[in-house]
């Protein structure tokens, strides 16, 4: 039986990539700080869990074990994480690497965590500049990038067979950072229209965990040093993907496409980007990637597992993130001067 050891296993692609080589005969073992954070159901379905922080270069070995035949890092942040995981590398036949889109930039030099949001004329390959590697603090908008940039050579420039995998705006049950929220809270909330800012034109392409997941099989049975592209096969705007999750839920509401100027704040959402930021996956297909689906396939476990969360009592900690974009207050005043 092949093993795959999937660090920082207990998120949206640990449960995708885990269900996926679970049922495809592998043995699973996915990492974390806490037992609590594991996925329903996925022990269940035969994945082991083991206690082993990232930041914790002492508890690595212990997990890999005598070796492993796949080895996912979805938490692997900084040049110092990667080189934790060098001198494990030789027992390990295929390493894969979550990276990010976020390593991108523009002819500016703008990127994804810029004051101003880069504009790509054209779908962004795995050739396009990046973010020079830099080691200032990897949680914030200014140091994501560089370190991941940083951790991406020194996996790259060991010589053993890694891929890095630079997703665009991730989608699975289990997301750390659910952007669907923003719109299925609504529906929860009953609200009587979805504001959508320059008409909801604005696409930055979405990636289902599960796609990753299918990308990363691909890689469990081809090793090798690249860096790919993932992606789901189409890139919706935002006015669609608020369409997706009122159609999912069975709800109906008015949309409002707002056009500049309009009041600050109003209508904002996860993919406003004009021009659409679309990512080039041909790379990955190339090499045998299939998509498990389109984006609102794919979508629909996410949406139905945010609606069971937030009726259990639960909701998405979302803080600095898009607790701007429920300011409800704005609409309503909206709404109440558009009936004068």
């Amino acid at each position: 039986m092949q093993r795959a050891v999937i660090l920082g296993g207990t998120a949206a692609i640990g449960w995708a990539a885990s269900w996926r080589l679970l049922a495809s005969g592998w043995e699973v073992v996915v990492t974390g700080r806490d037992p609590a954070h594991v996925p329903v159901g996925l022990e269940a379905a035969g994945a082991q869990f083991l206690r082993a922080d990232r930041d914790d270069p002492a508890t690595l070995p212990g997990v890999v074990g005598g070796g492993a035949d796949l080895l996912v890092d979805c938490v692997c942040y900084t040049a110092a994480h990667a080189a934790d995981l060098l001198p494990l590398l030789a027992s390990v036949t295929s390493t894969v690497m979550i990276s990010s889109k976020a390593v991108y930039v523009d002819d500016a030099g703008r990127h994804s965590n810029s004051d101003d949001p880069p504009v790509f004329q054209r779908p962004v390959s795995e050739n396009n500049p990046t973010l020079r590697p830099n080691s200032m603090d990897y949680n914030s908008r200014e140091g994501y990038g560089p370190n991941k940039v940083a951790a991406e050579e020194v996996l790259l420039d060991s010589g053993r067979p890694v891929t890095v995998i630079r997703p665009s705006k991730i989608h699975g049950a289990w997301s750390r950072q659910p952007r669907e929220w923003v719109f299925v809270r609504r529906v929860l909330d009953r609200r009587p229209a979805v504001f959508l800012a320059r008409g909801g034109a604005g696409a930055d392409h979405p990636c289902a965990a599960a796609n990753i997941a299918a990308v990363i099989e691909v890689v469990a049975s081809a090793p090798g040093r690249r860096i790919l592209n993932g992606a789901d096969p189409d890139c919706p705007n935002g006015r669609q993907i608020a369409r997706t999750v009122a159609a999912h839920l069975g709800y109906d509401w008015e949309e409002i496409l707002l056009h500049e100027p309009r009041p600050d704040g109003l209508g904002a959402h996860a993919w406003d980007r004009i021009p659409p930021v679309v990512l080039d996956t041909a790379a990955a297909v190339a090499l045998g990637y299939q998509p498990a689906g389109d984006y609102a396939s794919t979508v629909a476990d996410e949406l139905d597992w945010l609606v069971t969360f937030a009726r259990s009592g639960g909701a998405p900690d979302l803080a600095g993130y898009l607790p701007f974009m429920f300011d409800y207050a704005i609409e309503d005043d909206y709404l109440a001067l558009r009936r004068r």
